[in-house]
């Protein structure tokens, strides 16, 4: 009973959870399909469908060029399907493909060139990159962006900073080459960095001392309840007047500024996954779309402002996992192409349906894992 008692919670709230989800979901994939069907319509590829969520049609209409967009009822993704196409994944229906007029065929998607069907594919996550970005900028342009500097107000007792002779007063300029303009700057890489040794250069009474320090890897909970485990160096900001103000940006300068967060998470995405493979880091943190589903709703709590900004973090995760070398996802069908480029032909079907059955699997394993630790999770709450 006490296992399930959380779950019961969760679904007392799950509308709470669910319109932020959806909301959310439905811009990112929305993004995710319009980089597709664009790049497709610019290649001479003609589109049958444009669906966000898959299933049962719930609303739709067509437009001049014979398009059919849809709502459909089961609002977990989306998928633009092109002439030709067996299914909603794109798998080609070669009987269908023979049997067309030789001037239907020329605008399947796989009449293209391979360099034509990589530019497609690629469109799905660059728009996610695109949309975030774009995000990102439009809330530092309308609503700037507090930046407390990076100078040390307490040091804790005990704690990494102090071992590694941190002094009160000290301004972090770069850590591991990486220049600190903030100490949001300072807390991110310090929160993924937990164990890991970091090179540390600080500006103290007008002279710059290098100093190492292994921030200590510990429990915190959020406002929300949620337990992470992050590194931390045992240290406060200043809060005067002077360390802290509100930056404001030019559009320009914004979305530098989104381009630059863009890849901050990429970068440490990577950097835990790098972690997991290491034993560095745990998969515990790893969620599927129960644990997505309750952070919107959490996010939610917050204003539409920070809903928007978890969008654009939900849309560059999106991307990346795209990008994965996995059959069935988009990275799988590009390296394939990769392997046309090299060798001169495509992979031979029998080839290609191995790869996109092994790629299914993984796909479904990593559902099946990710689910489970969203109701490990929940169950802890």
């Amino acid at each position: 009973m006490d296992f399930l008692a959380p779950l019961g919670h969760f679904g007392s709230s799950t509308l709470g959870y669910l319109i932020p989800f959806l909301f959310v979901l439905t811009i990112v994939v929305f993004f995710h399909e319009l980089g597709h069907f664009l790049v497709a319509r610019w290649c001479g590829v003609r589109v049958k469908a444009f669906s966000i969520g898959f299933g049962p049609e719930l609303i739709g209409f067509n437009d001049r060029r014979g398009t059919r967009w849809k709502i459909s009822a089961i609002p977990l993704g989306g998928y633009v399907k092109f002439l030709g196409d067996e299914d909603a994944a794109s798998t080609p229906s070669r009987t269908a493909i023979d049997a067309m007029p030789e001037e239907d065929r020329k605008d399947t998607f796989f009449a293209k060139n391979v360099w034509q069907r990589a530019a497609i594919v690629a469109a799905g996550p660059i728009a996610n990159f695109i949309l975030a970005i774009l995000i990102f900028a439009g809330i530092f342009t309308i609503y700037g962006r507090e930046v407390t500097s990076a100078r040390v107000d307490q040091i804790v007792a005990g704690g990494a900073a102090e071992a590694a002779g941190f002094q009160v007063g000290d301004l972090v300029l770069s850590i591991d080459g990486s220049p600190i303009s903030s100490f949001n700057d300072l807390q991110r890489i310090v929160s993924a960095s937990a164990d890991q040794p970091l090179s540390i250069r600080v500006e103290r009474a007008g002279s710059e001392v290098t100093l190492e320090a292994t921030p200590q890897r510990r429990e915190v909970t959020d406002r929300f309840g949620n337990v992470h485990k992050i590194g931390q160096l045992g240290l406060s900001r200043s809060a005067t007047g002077g360390d802290v103000k509100l930056e404001r940006f030019s559009p320009p300068q914004a979305v530098w500024q989104g381009a630059k967060e863009t890849w901050f998470i990429v970068e440490r995405t990577f950097d835990y996954i790098g972690g997991i493979f290491t034993g560095r880091e745990s998969t515990e943190e790893l969620g599927g779309p129960i644990r997505v589903a309750q952070v919107s709703g959490q996010v939610a709590t917050l204003g539409v402002v920070a809903l928007i900004n978890l969008a654009a973090i939900l849309s560059v995760s999106i991307g990346l996992l795209n990008l994965f070398p996995v059959p069935m996802l988009d990275g799988g069908h590009l390296l394939f192409y990769l392997f046309e480029i090299i060798r001169g032909r495509p992979l031979s079907e029998r080839a290609q349906d191995i790869g996109f059955r092994i790629g299914l699997a993984a796909v479904l394993m990593l559902m099946i894992f990710t689910t489970w630790n969203d109701i490990i999770h929940l169950s802890s709450l």
